[in-house]
């Protein structure tokens, strides 16, 4: 991927040094990215890796994902801490991930705590085990499990090949 960038941003400056003009514009300079975005999205099988702009966009996707799953898990939260009263059972579950790299892991560790409404406490000495913690159990184990799905195919996306 850093190759393939690297060599993008040659053909732009490369493209801005053959371009007959009487000083360096940046216009120029992107339109040789842009050209070197086609030369290499021609040429990427050849790197023996997925065309590099994939894994931003997948990034890109993850972001979204993650407001998404925000947006709702904290109007769930909301609306059980506005009701008259509180009928929650918080309790911890258990989870195997599919998810194999330090990277992954923390990740969708970081991404499920930042969310209101459940915690990652404890990552297994293996690490293909989340102990996770949920305001009420009953009710949004079927929505966490939900969005613990939708985080660890978006991480694989962007991080493996």
């Amino acid at each position: 991927m850093r190759a393939q960038m690297l060599l993008n941003i040659m053909i732009a400056f490369l493209w801005m040094l053959l371009m007959d003009e009487d000083e360096l514009n940046f216009s120029t300079f992107v339109m040789g990215y842009f050209v070197g975005m086609g030369i290499i999205f021609l040429m990427h099988r050849f790197f023996g890796s997925r065309f590099y702009l994939r894994r931003l966009f997948a990034s890109i996707k993850l972001l979204f994902i993650f407001i998404s799953e925000l947006v709702q898990s904290s109007a769930l939260v909301l609306k059980q801490i506005l009701s008259p009263t509180l009928k929650i059972q918080p309790g911890i579950f258990r989870y195997e991930t599919v998810l194999e790299s330090d990277l992954e892991i923390t990740t969708i560790s970081l991404l499920l705590t930042l969310t209101p409404g459940s915690v990652v406490m404890e990552v297994s000495p293996e690490g293909n085990v989340l102990y996770v913690h949920a305001m009420d159990v009953e009710n949004e184990r079927d929505a966490i499990l939900s969005q613990l799905k939708n985080f660890e195919k978006a991480i694989m996306e962007v991080t493996r090949s």
